[in-house]
């Protein structure tokens, strides 16, 4: 796991320049620093050495021919079967190795044979091109600046703006809807109008000329017909997935251990690591010393039964809120996911320990563990149009509670139904509310809409839960909970890896029976089922919470101060890109006892603490 970045001025890349976009994302690569100069391109890489710890492993590493040159962050966890497959000779015992001489062999489709997670970049020094990666799922980030004949790419938007007016940007106003609606800024958006997220299962060609993408996997053609609907057969085979899944991730020259939060996810991939494991796992929780839905006792009794090595950890709320206004330095544009929070402080006490954990993230969004899915169910009910309206008005004049569940129900609230359902879910701006808050008005959301007539092409219709589940693997997956977890992990030099979101698990889940995923109101059934033959049933019979904190909370009282500065009266104008009355008016509403609004206000406050930070 590393940080990369490169460059292409046509009057020559310098070595200067490359050096500051490294330093930028230091903390991505603490091991080793690497820099190649090839004419008009420039390549830099940090390194976070997780496989073959000498130096012969590090980057950029040049290929066995001479031709071709390499930088790459992620892990690709077949590289060993993929080396003897090709019959490739090594020096060293890396993947990085590996994929380079399967690209000199192969050329770019050597991409569909790697099993993993990366970002990778590969220049041709005989034709002066140069070639991007990534993987599937887009668990590793991938950022792409395009200007003036000008390229730029890294592992994230730090190391590019750290070059300032040699790379010249400008605020893209289109993704602040986005933001507004989802609580981060989907692919391809960033928050500037130059740089652009490299799309996920896709790589791309550079010349000099423009660059050249296509696509080599996506999760819609492998949607089947056929669905897997038999119980025991469909149990098995998740079982042999996952634990050939967690298997391959175990591949490691440093110390490893697991993310442990007691939930369903986090403990299945726990089970599984301490099944393959020749010795006790060592497994990371935390806990806050004061908040009432404090779940690390549940994961110590999960930690108990599996003989693993436990480290629980409590933290106070103070040291929550001293991160709470560190999440934009870290994130790079507005990023509202505030289990950032939780997670940094759980990646930087493991970071202690281990290099490298591996989490449970995805099993919501593959196997329907989320409320929305059956909003997303019952709103799409015989005659639930009729009775929307209504519902609507009986209910917002109701108690806090009833007023969040009207605003879900609002007819006519725009955007989609899947982001109208996850926005209102997460307590965000709907399509309408944003139409009203902007002071340039909204943008009609075409990512989101071009999501819904992606559909039209499946082989098989959709239920309403999957659409819903389809909507977020294809955005809140991947562009808040991944990119979430990737840079409070890299923060501290921590690999974390996604056993759950091995591409082959992944397909089997998209063609499993839905009656398999939700079952009489028991949401993840077959996960569970797998999960209960390692640990009792009766350690998980509790409401779902997640790894969050009392934001709504902390906002009324010892947050409030990040109200008062950056939505007051001066700032919002300043900026200019809401209405003043409006936000005044959201912030006096929450201030009343609306407290379902915590997270537009939190909405705000990002928003326009990224503004006078830009602008300072």
């Amino acid at each position: 796991m590393c940080g990369i970045t490169g460059l292409y001025f046509p009057n020559g890349a310098q070595e200067q320049d490359l050096r500051k976009m490294a330093l930028a994302i230091a903390h991505r690569g603490p091991d080793a620093e690497g820099v190649h100069l090839h004419g008009p391109f420039g390549l830099a890489h940090r390194r976070l050495s997780i496989l073959d710890l000498s130096t012969a492993a590090h980057q950029p590493m040049t290929s066995a021919c001479g031709r071709y040159v390499t930088v790459y962050n992620g892990e690709v966890y077949n590289f060993r079967e993929l080396k003897h497959q090709l019959g490739l000779r090594t020096q060293t015992t890396s993947d990085t190795e590996v994929i380079l001489e399967a690209f000199a062999k192969l050329g770019p489709q050597m991409v569909e044979r790697l099993n993993g997670m990366f970002a990778i970049a590969i220049l041709d020094k005989i034709e002066d091109r140069l070639y991007l990666f990534r993987d599937r799922m887009g668990i590793k980030p991938l950022y792409v600046y395009q200007h003036e004949g000008m390229l730029a790419f890294a592992s994230e938007l730090k190391a590019i703006t750290a070059l300032g007016a040699k790379l010249p940007m400008t605020v893209n106003h289109t993704a602040i809807p986005y933001f507004l609606h989802l609580g981060y800024i989907p692919e391809p958006l960033s928050i500037y109008n130059e740089v652009e997220k490299f799309p996920s299962g896709h790589w791309a060609v550079f010349d000099g000329h423009g660059l050249k993408t296509e696509c080599y996997w996506s999760p819609d053609q492998y949607i089947t017909k056929e669905l897997w609907t038999d119980e025991a057969s469909a149990k098995l085979k998740l079982d042999e997935l996952l634990t050939a899944s967690v298997k391959r991730r175990l591949i490691s020259d440093v110390p490893f251990g697991t993310f442990l939060s007691g939930g369903i996810d986090s403990s299945l991939v726990t089970a599984l690591a301490q099944k393959v494991s020749d010795s006790p796992v060592k497994t990371f929780s935390i806990g806050f010393n004061n908040v009432k839905h404090n779940e690390s006792h549940y994961a110590a009794q999960v930690a108990q039964r599996l003989g693993t090595e436990h480290h629980s950890y409590t933290v106070t709320e103070k040291d929550a809120l001293e991160l709470a206004t560190d999440i934009l330095p870290q994130y790079d544009e507005p990023f509202a996911d505030s289990s950032a929070i939780p997670t940094m402080l759980v990646s930087k006490l493991a970071r202690q320990e281990v290099t490298m954990t591996l989490s449970g993230d995805g099993g919501d969004e593959l196997f329907h563990g989320y409320g929305a899915y059956k909003w997303a169910e019952r709103l799409s009910a015989p005659n639930a149009e009729l009775l929307r309206s209504p519902a609507y008005h009986l209910l917002s004049f109701g108690n806090d509670r009833h007023r969040r569940v009207a605003k879900l129900l609002r007819p006519n609230a725009g955007g989609t139904s899947a982001s109208h359902i996850f926005s209102q879910e997460q307590y965000l701006f709907s399509a309408r509310e944003i139409a009203d808050l902007l002071t340039g008005g909204s943008e009609a959301f075409r990512l989101l809409n071009d999501h819904d007539r992606l559909e039209d092409g499946l082989s098989r219709k959709l239920t309403p839960a999957e659409r819903q589940a389809f909507f977020d693997m294809r955005f809140y997956l991947k562009d808040d909970l991944l990119v979430k977890v990737d840079r409070a992990t890299m923060r501290y030099g921590l690999e974390t890896r996604v056993p759950l979101l091995d591409h082959t698990v992944v397909e089997f889940a998209l063609n499993l029976d839905p009656s398999l995923k939700m079952r009489n109101g028991t949401a993840k059934y077959l996960l569970k089922q797998v999960l209960y033959d390692y640990v009792p049933k009766e350690l998980f019979d509790r409401p779902k919470w997640g790894f969050s904190i009392p934001l709504s909370e902390w906002l009324r009282g010892d947050l409030s101060f990040l109200i008062e500065e950056h939505l007051n009266e001066q700032n919002v104008k300043g900026a200019g890109l809401v209405r003043w009355p409006v936000a005044r008016g959201i912030v006096a509403d929450f201030r009343c006892g609306q407290h379902h609004l915590y997270n537009r206000i939190w909405l705000l406050i990002l928003l326009h603490l990224w503004w006078q930070r830009r602008t300072r």
